[in-house]
């Protein structure tokens, strides 16, 4: 069986899921209340209306609620194999645990990409009402939003990583995702040590602070730097996602 055909079965599985449901809830929760909160300061001469509104919206979105809604997609993929015996069916027939752990990995990140554009799609027309109603001409920055949108995706990656063999390590569901909920919730306290490069977990909610930092000292691209950062988190994406694949289906095969 090719990877192709397992990823396909691995979409199928979670076709009916209450999945799509759930990327939406965040994202929706966290636009209306803050654009909501924000725009009662908007007058028709208020400037970089959207930088505001975005990072109003992104800033508890990275730290809290996308990374916990990731959670619960973890622990929702896994679940399809761990009910009635699943991942020993599936390891029966000819096929590579490895390979249906990085299979399962795969829609996991496409549902990140998923709600990320969900939280674009939702911010954009959120923003729009709100400048409308309150008289604010300023042009919708494209290029402003898909950077820091596509800067949350990458990111999560290796906190989605993470979290993922956190969930293959702990197969029990209250574990996984007490466990991961544990991770999560320091977050914010991480990324205001030197330790935050160590610490993937708060990596999308510190790319929102430099947006903040830089929005409010009026520098671009200065805060966020790639170096070492980059190197740190590849290794640390690598490292998490071999776990995860290797120990995937382990314990069955036994």
């Amino acid at each position: 069986m090719s990877f192709l055909e397992l990823l396909k079965i691995e979409f199928m599985k979670v076709k009916r899921s209450k999945i799509i449901p759930l990327i939406f809830v965040a994202p929706l929760l966290v636009v209306a209340s803050g654009i909501a909160n924000l725009s009662s300061y908007f007058t028709p001469e208020y400037t970089n209306a959207w930088p505001a509104m975005f990072i109003q919206s992104a800033l508890v979105y990275a730290y809290y609620l996308l990374p916990l809604s990731m959670v619960v997609v973890c622990v929702m993929i896994a679940g399809r194999e761990t009910q009635h015996n699943g991942v020993l069916k599936m390891l029966a027939l000819p096929v590579s645990r490895h390979a249906l752990s990085l299979a399962k990995f795969c829609v996991l990140m496409f549902y990140l990409f998923m709600e990320m554009v969900v939280f674009l799609a939702v911010f954009i027309v959120a923003g729009w009402v709100a400048t409308n109603t309150m008289g604010v001409t300023e042009t919708l920055p494209v290029l402003y939003l898909l950077k820091w949108c596509a800067g949350l995706f990458l990111t999560m990656l290796p906190s989605v990583a993470t979290m993922w063999a956190v969930t293959v390590l702990f197969e029990k569901p209250l574990l996984s995702v007490g466990l991961n909920l544990l991770l999560v919730i320091p977050g914010v306290l991480a990324a205001n040590t030197p330790l935050w490069i160590v610490y993937p977990y708060c990596y999308s909610g510190y790319l929102v602070s430099c947006s903040l930092h830089e929005f409010t000292t009026n520098t671009s691209g200065i805060a966020f730097e790639l170096f070492p950062f980059l190197p740190c988190a590849v290794l640390i994406f690598a490292l998490v996602l071999t776990v995860a694949v290797t120990q995937f289906g382990k314990k069955e095969m036994r």
